[in-house]
């Protein structure tokens, strides 16, 4: 049953992280998981949505790890300048990076506490790339309404970096 999914899902990684190798380890760790979660008793209603669920989280897991490698090799590489004597720029600072980190986590937080369809329809359109109309027939409902999930999930996301911003105000003047 569940190989009739696999180069679907193998073309889905390929494209998400341009690398066939890494999309065909994904794919095999998007299957292990379903598959010990069925061996845990858990039923599975839509086999290949939970795939891609699965698949889209891993990518995203990697874009992370890849994300944190690629701060910590800037970090020694700004360590060899700051020995020559040559000033980090402030974006490194660890007060700014600190900052940056708490928005993400905010802006995720402001994400994962969307309607389920809200924020399905927005990270389809926004992290997966896809066109309103695209993400309305990968859900199966209008166009129209994908424009709303989408506006109404950057209100949130709005909101969220205003609140941010709000909380960072009074510390400027310090």
């Amino acid at each position: 049953m569940l190989e009739r999914y696999y180069r679907e899902l193998l073309g889905f990684l390929a494209h998400k992280v341009s690398d066939r190798n890494a999309a065909d380890d994904l794919a095999q760790e998007s299957y292990v998981r379903m598959l010990t979660m069925q061996r845990a008793g858990e039923a599975i209603a839509d086999p290949r949505a939970l795939l891609y669920r699965i698949a889209r989280n891993l990518v995203v897991d990697r874009h992370r790890r890849r994300q944190v490698r690629t701060e910590v090799i800037i970090e020694g590489e700004e360590a060899e300048l700051h020995a020559a004597g040559v000033p980090a720029p402030e974006v490194c600072e660890p007060e700014t990076a600190a900052i940056s980190a708490q928005g993400v986590d905010a802006l995720l937080a402001a994400i994962e506490g969307l309607p389920p369809r809200c924020r399905e329809a927005f990270v389809l359109h926004k992290f997966e790339g896809l066109s309103h109309a695209e993400v309305a027939a990968r859900m199966g409902i209008s166009r129209k309404m994908v424009e709303q999930h989408v506006k109404n999930a950057m209100l949130a996301c709005r909101r969220c970096r205003k609140a941010l911003e709000g909380d960072a105000a009074p510390g400027e003047g310090k």
